[in-house]
């Protein structure tokens, strides 16, 4: 219930997700009216320019769309084949996010006459007008939340179940979900079988990487597309997808892709790009064919995803500062936390990592040369969106939904929009304490955690927001080992059930993050608590247990002194 299922059959289709559980992309508003004009263009031969975000999000939707019309080209005749197909990914200190005119006229005066955005447009009302004067079609994609009920831009069409009137069953698409909605729609125009047979599952590894580290809920079409991609991504077969798996440390034929590989292997490594660099390496990464380039681009994202993650750790460093330090901090419902020139790259990473530790949302803003760039995330219950869009007087620009929002704004409006927002924070959270839940799904003895029941949790892969991975509840669980602390901060324990007439091997868990609470609770040899627990099991082949348990390994998600 708690994962909206309700029904057997419901059950079925969420324990076993198939490629034909997707939805017709034509039951989607706009998609008709986009399929005819892209078909039109590649009959004439048009210039086509795709115009993308600098995150996963938008780069994977380029590769699809990209892909999809070159590939549409190459099996049509003389006229098709001399479609151009462009992009531009716009590079994040430079240009920000969304349209720019100037792109667009640039555009026009090189001969393009058809524009396709990809996980941006929703809020360009003055952009998609201006391509319009320019001489230029526009096709929306975007998954963003419109402006107000009623508005969207004045495209030729927009691809968005959120906007009014798409009666498109999955709302949660992320921007490469709908971009794949669109190559789906027009590869099965051109040939349904062959479609479904070969290209489309093919598509559906790069789709599932931006479905899972978009953080979109892994439920209903979504989980669909993240569970046969992860099965497809048993097989890469591009170059440039070899190399990223490589350089992320994914050997594939030693074990089973994870949601984690995608969310905290290959997501971050694209996102890397984007946030350090120009976004458009990966563009190239996903699309070339010489595997020596497809080295090199991989590299380079490892290289600049090793610097995304120290300039985050300096920035960090500062926050959790103010954090310990700053009471004022403690009393408020929400959090605005500014920076002179942190870099744009990693604030909206760093906001996440601000809501982890205090279950607050937040905003985290850096402010360069009297510009104040904002990144922001929250938590269930409160709209971030809504929470920003009274500031709209304030912002040149901004953007989001209801858990993740950017913005830029002259710096000198950064205390009166702070006054707004710790205002509506204040109203929509009077009462709340900021306090992390944990949610026990069930209580499951360790005696209990049977190579049956693990392989069952295994099921509900693709884990993460909307279907999280099950916390289960051991009581009294002893401790039968020495605690040990792994890089100051981190635990592993060997545990096993604390009854003596129980005979198994003791079972080993890992705590992050949690070695100052195994001090603060005196954790050693012989110490009996009661364990919130995850199971994890070893993806790697043939590994197993002598208790028939496979390589099972618990993650500690909460512990306590057993009474």
């Amino acid at each position: 219930m708690a994962r909206g299922v309700r029904t057997a059959e419901e059950a079925h289709r969420f324990l076993d997700p198939r490629m034909d559980h997707l939805h017709d992309p034509m039951r989607m508003l706009g998609m008709r009216q986009a399929v005819e004009r892209v078909k039109r263009a590649m009959g004439a031969g048009e210039r086509i320019l795709l115009y993308g975000d600098y995150d996963v999000d938008g780069t994977v939707a380029v590769v699809l769309l990209k892909t999809a019309i070159e590939m549409m080209a190459a099996r049509g005749d003389e006229t098709a084949q001399r479609t151009e197909v462009r992009f531009h990914v716009p590079h994040r200190l430079r240009e920000g996010y969304g349209l720019q005119t100037a792109v667009l006229e640039s555009a026009a005066q090189a001969g393009v006459t058809l524009v396709i955005t990809v996980d941006t447009g929703m809020r360009a009302f003055a952009e998609t007008a201006a391509a319009r004067r320019l001489g230029m079609d526009v096709i929306v994609t975007d998954h963003h939340l419109p402006e107000a009920s009623d508005a969207v831009p004045e495209a030729l069409a927009v691809l968005n179940p959120n906007q009014p009137g798409c009666e498109y069953p999955e709302k949660g698409l992320c921007g490469a979900a709908i971009a794949l909605k669109l190559a789906q729609a027009l590869l099965e125009r051109a040939d349904r079988e062959r479609t479904r047979s070969r290209t489309l599952p093919s598509f559906l590894k790069m789709a599932a990487i931006a479905t899972v580290a978009d953080a979109v809920p892994l439920l209903g079409e979504n989980r669909v597309i993240a569970a046969v991609g992860m099965q497809e991504l048993q097989r890469p077969s591009g170059v440039g997808l070899q190399a990223l798996m490589a350089a992320a440390g994914m050997d594939v034929t030693e074990r089973a892709v994870t949601s984690f590989d995608l969310g905290f292997r290959l997501g971050p490594r694209i996102n890397a790009a984007g946030r350090m660099d120009v976004a458009s390496d990966v563009v190239e990464l996903f699309t070339t064919r010489n595997r020596v380039r497809a080295l090199e681009l991989a590299e380079k994202l490892e290289e600049q995803n090793r610097e995304r993650r120290e300039t985050e750790g300096q920035a960090l460093e500062r926050i959790e500062d103010w954090l310990r330090n700053d009471g004022t901090l403690k009393e408020k419902k929400m959090l605005v936390l500014a920076g002179e020139g942190w870099h744009r790259g990693v604030i909206g990473i760093l906001a996440s990592r601000v809501v982890e530790r205090t279950a607050k949302p937040v905003l985290v803003v850096s402010v360069e040369d009297g510009v104040a760039y904002g990144s922001g995330r929250s938590i269930d219950g409160f709209p971030l969106l809504e929470a920003i869009e009274p500031c709209a007087d304030l912002f040149t620009r901004f953007g989001g939904h209801a858990f993740a929002v950017g913005f830029a704004m002259p710096a000198e409006n950064l205390a009166e929009m702070e006054r707004r927002v710790q205002a509506f924070a204040d109203e929509r959270l009077a009462g709340r304490v900021a306090e992390h839940t944990l949610r026990i799904d069930g209580e499951l003895p360790l005696e209990r955690l049977t190579s049956t029941v693990a392989g069952w949790l295994r099921k509900l892969e693709p884990t993460g927001r909307g279907n999280p991975a099950p916390v289960l509840l051991a009581r009294r669980v002893r401790v039968v080992a020495p605690v040990r602390v792994m890089k100051d901060i981190h635990i592993r324990l060997e545990v096993m059930p604390d009854e003596t007439r129980v005979r198994m091997e003791p079972l080993k868990a890992v705590g992050w993050k949690l070695a100052e609470q195994a001090a603060e609770l005196g954790l050693e040899a012989g110490s009996v608590i009661d364990l919130a627990y995850r199971v994890k099991v070893d993806e790697r082949w043939g590994t197993g247990r002598a208790d028939g348990l496979g390589s099972v390994e618990l993650e500690i998600a909460g512990m306590r002194r057993s009474e």
